[in-house]
């Protein structure tokens, strides 16, 4: 997945211990698709050399404020001209202090000061030196310079300490400078979903299921989110990893979704029915395990809630997304869907193109019509969806 492609980024690396996770972070950005330059401080070099950053990015690294490399001379204005964002990482407790007060002794500094894209910073130093007041008034001063700061994490230290002023793992730093990059197109907009199956329980050891992976549903929230939402994901039982900056509520059963949405539900902008709710649910769960003694067995079902439905119904419901994911006749079964339970948008897919794996291609139903999504990794029909989303909150909102 390229997430970066066509992306150029201006990394930054200072003297900590954590230059090593900037290795790894270069290595991630280069796999994303994106062009990676460095700029390593003579302290940063100390920790990772210039020939690991070379040899992972396939560009030059630039250290000297002098270097001649650059057909300009001037390194410190060129570099970030034409960049997606600059990111230091790790940014010490002393270059956080020279950036809020302007200073510019070094390549890195001056490039800051000299720069033509965003600025982003993740710092990583000992507790003490992190929750120091002199290094809090600086990060204060930062972000209201617009510098966005990534981190830091509480964890263990290089010192053998544990607190505030750990640098984030590059993977995570990966996630948020991406985040940082998407269109806020739904700022300032609160969104809950609902995503996985759910589990009906039949005895102790069994129960009803379906084989949905959750995974179209944390895309989604994980696209919301870089798109500026406040997100709320109510999970069935899958093992995925949460999206940062996602608050998730897991649950088993229908009942107990339904429960935790409507709990959730006020001052909700946008609702967005994902999971695999079962149509049905055993009439009594037995107490103990249903021993096999019989050549067959007969189960009394009865239905669960349409949660959805139930949403969109409300007198002052939210924007309301539903999905259907047949075996047939998509355009029939989702438009009447859509039309039969007052949904503002509904996701359509055939369950072979999309139900359990990586990939989906979907095709949306709204008032105006059916719109088509190709075949594509998840997170990206994610984005797809989320940015349809938003058009039509657009025209609602115009409308009133």
């Amino acid at each position: 997945m390229n997430e970066f492609q066509g992306k150029r980024i201006v990394l930054g690396v200072t003297g900590g211990v954590a230059a090593y996770k900037a290795a790894e972070l270069a290595r991630l950005l280069v796999k994303a698709g994106a062009d990676v330059d460095v700029a390593l401080t003579a302290a940063g070099a100390q920790f990772v050399g210039a020939a690991t950053f070379q040899a992972l990015t396939g560009r030059r690294v630039w250290q000297a404020l002098w270097d001649e490399r650059m057909d300009s001379g001037m390194a410190h204005i060129d570099l970030t001209r034409g960049a997606a964002a600059m990111l230091v990482a790790p940014a010490t407790a002393d270059f956080l202090a020279k950036l809020a007060h302007g200073a510019a002794d070094d390549l890195l500094s001056t490039l800051c000061l000299a720069r033509d894209c965003p600025l982003l910073v993740a710092p990583a130093m000992n507790r003490q030196m992190w929750n120091n007041p002199a290094t809090q008034r600086n990060v204060v001063q930062l972000r209201a310079d617009g510098v966005s700061i990534l981190g830091p994490a509480h964890g263990e230290q290089a010192c053998g300490e544990v607190g505030d002023g750990r640098m984030l793992e590059a993977a995570e730093l990966l996630d948020d400078l991406y985040a940082f990059l998407q269109p806020k197109l739904l700022a300032g907009k609160r969104v809950l979903l609902t995503a996985g199956p759910t589990y009906e329980a039949l005895d102790p050891v069994r129960g009803l299921t379906n084989s949905s992976s959750g995974k179209m549903g944390f895309s989604l929230a994980r696209a919301c989110v870089e798109a500026g939402a406040e997100v709320t994901l109510v999970a069935g039982p899958v093992s995925l990893v949460t999206p940062r900056g996602v608050r998730r509520i897991n649950v088993q059963s229908a009942l107990q979704m339904r429960e935790t949405v409507m709990q959730a539900l006020p001052g909700q902008h946008v609702f967005i029915g994902v999971a695999a709710v079962a149509d049905y649910r055993p009439r009594r769960a037995a107490e103990h395990k249903i021993k096999k003694d019989a050549s067959s067995l007969t189960l009394e079902l009865e239905a669960n809630p349409d949660i959805l439905a139930e949403v969109a119904t409300m007198p002052d419901a939210p924007f309301c997304v539903g999905f259907a994911a047949e075996s047939r006749d998509l355009a029939t079964y989702a438009e009447s869907k859509r039309v039969a339970k007052k949904l503002d948008l509904v996701v359509g897919n055939l369950v072979q193109d999309g139900l359990g794996g990586n990939t989906n291609a979907v095709t949306l139903f709204d008032a105006a019509g059916a719109h088509t999504l190709p075949l594509a990794d998840k997170s990206e029909v994610a984005h797809g969806i989320v940015a349809h989303i938003a058009v039509l909150m657009e025209k609602q909102h115009g409308q009133h």
